[in-house]
């Protein structure tokens, strides 16, 4: 059974107080409503996300941030857990990239703004659904790509969490499910047209499945198409992105490209490979995170 949310929501327990002006929004929690679950209850692969996010964050989360950044997907539950062990945090805004991370963020106790405000961020830290030997990624499995690319490129430092099974020396080797790509849901047809004759095999509309009839719909009120090219050689995944970027209709790509810092992965073995801008190597490290 996939393991989606790692958290389970006490009610009741904490109280919100919103502080709103023209320029920003702030939410503040008196207490965190969140609780984790025992470590050695997980699964080798959730053990794995734990290890790399906590690690992320140790290495990461500057001494005085004021603003930071919160991803989306289940790896960066962990991150929020490490996080919220800090004793530093009364005056830190926290940006989420949707709406599970800013449920996160309320409901861990934490000060939450909005981009619009605080268009300058110290860190974000993300998942990902690939990343390559150059820490370009695949983002936007859970359909947040657009929020996840804005908030990555308003921050000084992007720092990607994972699993070792999102970690690849090309795109498109391990995630075969397709490039996503948020458009307009008027131009959903003209985009999958133009994409197959770009070469794409087979672009499909994402359908909500048995949650929903129909197709699934973003936070900005968009549809989402998955878009396989294959293998993405490291120097054309920017080509790529820009072309599909151009098409008439298309709000965002699910290329990343030359915007993350460091990526962790969390190995089935217990340790923590590090992949670093400025060599590309992975770096492995035997130690488990506290």
């Amino acid at each position: 059974m996939k393991l989606i949310f790692c958290y389970k929501y006490q009610v009741g327990v904490a109280s919100v107080t919103s502080h709103s002006t023209t320029s920003n929004a702030v939410e503040t929690v008196t207490s965190s409503s969140l609780t984790f679950p025992d470590p050695e209850s997980l699964s080798p692969v959730e053990k794995a996300k734990r290890l790399a996010s906590h690690r992320a964050v140790d290495e990461h989360f500057p001494e005085h941030a004021k603003v930071v950044g919160i991803g989306s997907g289940s790896t960066v539950v962990y991150a929020v857990e490490r996080i919220l062990q800090r004793k530093d945090l009364k005056d830190i805004i926290f940006i989420p990239t949707g709406f599970q991370s800013k449920e996160l963020i309320v409901n861990g106790g934490l000060r939450l703004g909005e981009i619009s405000g605080y268009p300058v961020l110290d860190v974000a830290f993300d998942g990902a659904d690939e990343v390559d030997s150059a820490l370009n990624c695949i983002k936007g499995g859970g359909a947040c790509l657009f929020q996840e690319k804005l908030v990555a490129s308003c921050a000084k430092k992007f720092i990607l969490v994972a699993d070792y099974r999102k970690n690849s020396s090309i795109l498109g080797k391990e995630w075969t499910q397709g490039v996503p790509i948020e458009v307009v849901p008027l131009a959903q047809a003209s985009v999958l047209r133009i994409l197959s004759n770009m070469g794409a095999q087979n672009p499909q509309l994402r359908m909500g499945g048995k949650a929903k009839a129909g197709p699934i719909i973003t936070d900005n009120g968009n549809f989402i198409i998955d878009a396989h090219f294959g293998q993405i050689p490291v120097e054309l995944v920017r080509q790529l992105a820009a072309e599909i970027k151009a098409i008439v209709g298309v709000v965002e790509v699910g290329l990343f490209v030359d915007m993350a810092d460091a990526a962790y992965f969390g190995n089935d073995d217990g340790s923590v490979s590090v992949r670093g801008k400025s060599d590309g190597q992975d770096k492995n490290d035997i130690g488990k995170a506290e």
